[in-house]
């Protein structure tokens, strides 16, 4: 008489052995990913950071944002390409923490797979890891579960969480914004990690484009263009905050620029933002072609080719344009703060883009 075989976690589809080995992989990454605050290494069950680094504050204010990357992930995983995603999810956390002036410390992952293949999650995390440098924060730690029979074998997400410190007297926001300010944008890499519910809906359900596909305009694949990770600014708007007299950030993400720039604009005030003063990349245009997708529903949707945009005196504006060319980033003036009449909106997108060149 046979023996019943019992059940087990890797019967379930849960592969521990497989999870230790993604683990082993990625731990040269996260190593990358540090800053001197950093207590221990990856394994424990909670990340250390020394506080006692924030002595040198007057009265530290924590700043905390989470996010994830949203349908983007899919455009990863259709492309096998997993290297990237983790600068977008960097991107999307470490940039609202620095909208209030706040230093980026440290942040943590979260990555669900369907299954753990041990390459693939160590290229998602390579890629977090890799943002974080860029960003100036550590990646403390993070943790990847397993969800067989809730997600596919090949499908997956990821979010993040972290943490900053601002000085509370260097607090940026709406009440520091004054009549007569400029407000200037600072360009995207492309689409972000925002609107990709509607891009995927255009340009593979009603358009039936392959990834694979080459766009001239693009110069590039289809994919390759939507891969493109997100612009990650803390440390060009932390070096605007050191230089110039800033009184506010907004990161421009879900909502578009309107709808985000309008969160620091007092109700007393308006920021009137001239189109004219930018070209949208291709990306934008052919989204709303392909699509019949009018300009009002792009707008609120999508960045249009701005990724940031900083509200500062009059005076302040060659200072920050030079300090951001010598960071090699794009930044032009895009409007003004005015005094808001009656019903007005706190922000008005007025003209036409120009022509693409």
């Amino acid at each position: 008489m046979s023996e019943t075989t019992g059940a087990s976690y890797a019967a379930a589809g849960v592969d521990i052995e497989a999870g230790d080995r993604a683990v082993t992989l990625m731990k040269e990454w996260v190593r990358k990913a540090s800053r001197p605050e950093v207590v221990g290494g990856l394994g424990g069950f909670a990340g250390l950071f020394d506080a006692s680094a924030l002595k040198r504050y007057e009265r530290p204010l924590l700043a905390s944002a989470t996010d994830g990357v949203g349908t983007k992930v899919d455009i990863a995983r259709r492309m096998g390409v997993y290297d990237t995603i983790g600068h977008d999810l960097v991107g999307m956390v470490v940039d609202d923490l620095v909208v209030c002036g706040a230093e980026p410390l440290f942040m943590t992952d979260y990555i669900c797979v369907g299954k753990v293949y041990p390459e693939r999650v160590a290229a998602i995390v390579k890629g977090i890891a890799e943002g974080c440098v860029l960003a100036g924060c550590a990646l403390v730690g993070g943790e990847t579960a397993e969800h067989p029979g809730l997600l596919g074998p090949d499908d997956f997400d990821v979010a993040g969480a972290g943490t900053g410190v601002v000085e509370a007297d260097g607090l940026l926001g709406a009440d520091r914004v004054r009549p007569g300010d400029a407000v200037l944008a600072i360009g995207s890499s492309g689409l972000h990690s925002n609107g990709y519910s509607l891009v995927r809906h255009v340009l593979f359900d009603r358009a039936g484009w392959a990834l694979d596909r080459e766009v001239p305009e693009f110069g590039r694949t289809l994919g390759e263009e939507l891969l493109e990770p997100t612009r990650i600014y803390s440390l060009d708007c932390l070096a605007l905050a050191r230089t110039t007299e800033v009184h506010a950030f907004s990161h421009i993400t879900g909502g578009g620029l309107a709808n985000n720039l309008a969160r620091v604009i007092p109700d007393h005030l308006q920021a009137v933002v001239e189109r004219a003063t930018w070209t949208p990349g291709p990306v934008f245009g052919l989204v709303g072609e392909l699509g019949g997708v009018p300009r009002a529903e792009l707008e609120k949707t999508l960045n249009m080719g701005v990724g940031m945009m900083a509200v500062l005196p009059r005076a302040s504006v060659d200072v920050a344009l030079a300090v951001l060319a010598d960071r090699d980033v794009d930044a032009w003036v895009a409007g003004e703060i005015r005094a808001r009449e009656s019903g007005a909106p706190a922000v008005e997108l007025t003209g036409d883009h120009g022509a693409a060149g």
